[in-house]
């Protein structure tokens, strides 16, 4: 799956093909028509239609998204949708960032996307402070900064576009609660303090503290890298054969306890388990019935809206366009999983094929 984003738009995007923006606009026929008004020098497709997304002609503005973990599969899905959103608005983006979550290796990212005059930058702000000078130089330079997945208000970034994570931390613990009666479970984390994830764990334990419940809950770490993560949370389970619980709080690690649980076969002896993402193998073990549960925040979103915030705030001279937003918080479990499993799409990250979906016949909140 990281391998077909790779060849397709990694690093760098064009991000014209008239396709992509046909498609998004539910037609293949204006599509079509639209390269055909550029090629003859006319207005752009949306002036000529006086349609939605009328903009005036505008530089081909390049965004860069520096992240903390660039080869992922859980921003699979991220850099589909940055890519769809720049199509959509005539805009191009590099992908940049560590592969490891080192915050020094992100900063020289945003250090270089600073010199090289980027028209604005999105970053995870997955450290307190790493982010605070070179944001805040950015903006001086006048390049607006935007978080995206990962946040904190200490920073002067223009908004925030992710998950509220210490919320779905608390569902979380809330969710362990109904499962659990008592007992040692454990709470899986790639990379322990970082803003992305820490949060989620930090809610959860508020939760599990608050129910009263005589539950305790031992922090693991697990690593950056799946290998890592799959290793580690095995190791746990060999050493603590009487834990009750196996929760983690990033896609890497859910995956890791989903393979866990099937390995000894622990559901059914009583085991439960869950997390965050939707990985497909995560969706297969709930499935199957080796996790209990995952929780869904829309990676798809945290690209693409983010872009479009990025290009309002350029079109809009400033104006207009900063504004927080919660992608979300959706428990899938087995009852449920079907549909993400059973759907190949860029809004999950499992396909690169540009499609247009059929809506459900019903829509249950």
């Amino acid at each position: 799956m990281s391998k077909d984003i790779t060849e397709d738009k990694i690093e760098t995007s064009d991000a014209l093909a008239p396709s992509r923006r046909g498609l998004l606009k539910g037609s293949g026929a204006l599509a079509m028509a639209m390269g055909a008004l550029g090629a003859a020098g006319l207005p752009s497709l949306a002036e000529a239609a006086g349609g939605n997304g009328n903009f005036p002609s505008h530089p081909k503005w390049k965004f860069v998204f520096v992240n903390h973990v660039t080869t992922n599969p859980f921003f699979v899905p991220t850099q589909y949708g940055i890519a769809d959103a720049c199509s959509l608005l005539g805009c191009t983006y590099q992908w940049t960032g560590s592969q490891t979550s080192v915050a020094s290796q992100m900063v020289n990212s945003m250090n270089a996307a600073i010199a090289a005059k980027a028209d604005a930058i999105a970053v995870c702000l997955v450290d307190q402070h790493a982010f605070n000078e070179p944001v805040e130089r950015a903006l001086k330079a006048g390049i607006p900064v935007f978080a995206y997945n990962a946040d904190t208000k200490d920073n002067k970034r223009l908004a925030y576009i992710g998950q509220d994570l210490y919320a779905a931390g608390k569902s979380l613990g809330e969710r362990i609660v109904s499962l659990v009666d008592e007992g040692e479970v454990v709470g899986f984390i790639a990379t322990p303090g970082q803003l992305n994830i820490q949060p989620r764990l930090d809610g959860a334990r508020d939760a599990i503290k608050a129910s009263g419940k005589k539950i305790t809950l031992a922090e693991i770490a697990t690593g950056p890298t799946v290998n890592e993560e799959v290793s580690r949370v095995d190791a746990y389970y060999v050493g603590h054969k009487d834990v009750k619980g196996m929760f983690a709080v990033d896609a890497g690690s859910t995956m890791a306890v989903g393979k866990t649980m099937e390995k000894y076969g622990l559901h059914a002896k009583g085991v439960r388990a869950g997390g965050f993402d939707l990985l497909p193998q995560t969706l297969d073990f709930i499935a199957q019935g080796h996790l209990d549960f995952t929780i869904d925040q829309q990676p798809y979103l945290q690209g693409f809206y983010t872009v479009m915030e990025m290009f309002i705030f350029l079109a809009s001279g400033g104006l207009s366009g900063p504004a927080e937003i919660n992608t979300g918080l959706k428990f899938v479990t087995k009852d449920g999983v079907e549909p993400y499993r059973k759907t190949q799409s860029r809004y999950e990250g499992n396909s690169k094929e540009e499609k247009i979906l059929k809506r459900p016949a019903s829509i249950a909140g």
